[in-house]
């Protein structure tokens, strides 16, 4: 297929598997992985499957680079940063185009994915400067206490589709600063965006002399290279993002060998109405959060929970806004919502809706799968609205689909955070109202036990600035901004006697 951003991209009829900065490797003699477009079917691009063998040439690569990279002064690892960030408004535009219609997210938001990525790097730039320790008094005399952060090592990121590229730069442009190296499997729904990413940086790292291996990325089928990467003792960190399901099996991994894991998984996540919210801020916040990227954003708006004086204004005026949204290709940028990733996820939504109305779930809106003209993929579905009880077994699991749930509550806003909390799921939630009390309570530590919460926006859209991550079946640890770059160093505690003697801690005394 002739599309100008691929030609721009670099991107061919056939890509090499592995790539250790901006050195290419790897065939075709296992096989190919093909990537199609949820927009319209087509084929965009074929890449050879990695084998063990090149696995473990990659993390060979990956060792040695960071024997000589963890030397390389912060800030000097961080004007390397900078270019890559440079580079990545070069090719914004491109880039964000692929992203589109590989995936299928609305071309604003794959151009805002890239923003993203742009975004990252200006703040590790600012990070290479400012990895601080702390200095403790000593209850020794003449001792002199501190800490000191180092480079972890290799950093292992495993990508899911829905963020295909924005994840990977939020753990590789901190992980860079911090002095470790990165192999990156991308999503096996969205690898030609990472190869369009390396194609552009490839002469950031030659320039600067980076070693081969600083950055790398390994395309090769889950039992190959996923498991590979889980269970190697040689990862000191696994960053993964996709399901709980997913998490579970990278966790125990990981627990096994004792290493270090940053878990990015599902969420369910809630938006509070109370008596007291502004529907000009409600409704559209709820819209964006429950149709962006057709609901395939681990921070979508997946359930309403409404003060039952509220409900159906609330209701009436969601039937008339869901009415106007445009659903088509998505690198038109007068559509708000494209495809879902593939007819599995397709499937999954109807599945979902199915299970809804079995167990006396109501469906006021949507939920069919498009036809005709512009549809032909079979990816493209109507965003659907349900009234439902939060107790249901279908509302208790995350479906990533735009399906919105609607659910009563009709006592103080406590009751509201009570249902927002029943739920396995931690990561993002949100509350609308204009009373003070009401939303500290909700911030409080009897509120939201969600990693997100906020006060009058809605669940979706974090700012890099801000430690992005959750709770419960969401996972652990955090990523991009405040003070996740500790995930990716060791801390050392050093303790310095300048005196003549050998006092011990604690009053002991130990004579020889």
């Amino acid at each position: 297929m002739s599309l100008p951003f691929l030609e721009q991209l670099g991107i061919g009829e056939l890509s090499l598997p592995i790539c250790t900065g901006a050195v290419y490797s790897g065939d075709d003699s296992d096989g190919v992985q093909e990537s199609y477009s949820p927009a319209d079917g087509a084929l965009i691009g074929k890449i050879g499957k990695a084998k063990q063998s090149d696995y473990d040439h990659v993390m060979a690569t990956a060792e040695k680079a960071f024997l000589h990279w963890r030397t390389v002064p912060a800030p000097k690892r961080g004007e390397v940063v900078r270019q890559i960030g440079d580079k990545l408004r070069e090719i914004k535009d491109p880039l964000g185009a692929l992203v589109s219609y590989e995936m299928g997210k609305s071309l604003q938001e794959g151009l805002g994915e890239v923003q993203e990525m742009i975004d990252i790097c200006d703040f590790a730039v600012g990070l290479s400067r400012q990895l601080y320790g702390l200095t403790m008094h000593s209850e020794r005399p003449e001792h002199r206490m501190y800490e000191q952060w180092h480079p972890l090592g290799i950093v292992g990121i495993i990508s899911a589709f829905n963020f295909p590229v924005a994840v990977w730069a939020w753990n590789t442009m901190i992980a860079t600063v911090c002095g470790d190296v990165t192999v990156w499997k991308p999503s096996k729904k969205a690898p030609l965006t990472a190869i369009a990413i390396f194609n552009a940086i490839g002469e950031v790292l030659q320039d600067n002399d980076v070693p081969e291996g600083v950055m790398s990325y390994i395309i090769g089928p889950g039992a190959v290279v996923g498991e590979s990467m889980i269970n190697d003792p040689r990862m000191a960190l696994i960053s993964a993002t996709g399901s709980t399901r997913v998490g579970i099996r990278v966790a125990e991994a990981c627990a096994k060998r004792l290493g270090k894991s940053i878990l990015e998984l599902g969420g369910n996540n809630a938006i509070i109405i109370t008596p007291d919210s502004d529907l000009k801020l409600t409704i559209p916040a709820v819209v964006f959060g429950a149709v962006g990227t057709a609901g395939q954003r681990c921070t979508s708006t997946r359930r309403l929970i409404i003060h039952d004086s509220m409900y159906d204004t609330v209701k009436d005026a969601l039937l008339t806004a869901y009415k106007t949204v445009k659903i088509g290709t998505p690198l038109d940028e007068a559509n708000h919502m494209g495809p879902l990733v593939d007819t599995g996820a397709v499937q999954d939504m109807q599945d979902a809706i199915a299970a809804a109305i079995k167990e006396g779930a109501n469906v006021i809106y949507g939920g069919e799968v498009l036809e005709g003209e512009g549809y032909e993929s079979g990816c493209y579905v109507a965003p659907c609205i349900v009234e439902a009880k939060n107790d249901m077994e279908i509302v208790q699991t995350e479906t990533f689909a735009p399906i919105l749930y609607l659910c009563k509550y009709s006592g103080a806003v406590e009751d509201a955070i009570a249902q927002q909390n029943g739920v396995p799921q931690g990561l993002s939630s949100a509350i609308f109202t204009t009373n003070v009390l009401e939303a500290e309570e909700f911030l409080s530590t009897r509120g939201s036990d969600c990693g997100i919460a906020n006060v009058n926006i809605g669940t979706s859209g974090a700012e890099i600035g801000g430690a992005f991550g959750g709770e419960k079946e969401t996972g652990w640890g955090r990523e991009s901004g405040s003070d996740s770059w500790r995930q990716y160093m060791r801390r050392q505690t050093n303790t310095i006697n300048y005196g003549k003697e050998l006092p011990l801690a604690q009053g002991i005394e130990f004579d020889v």
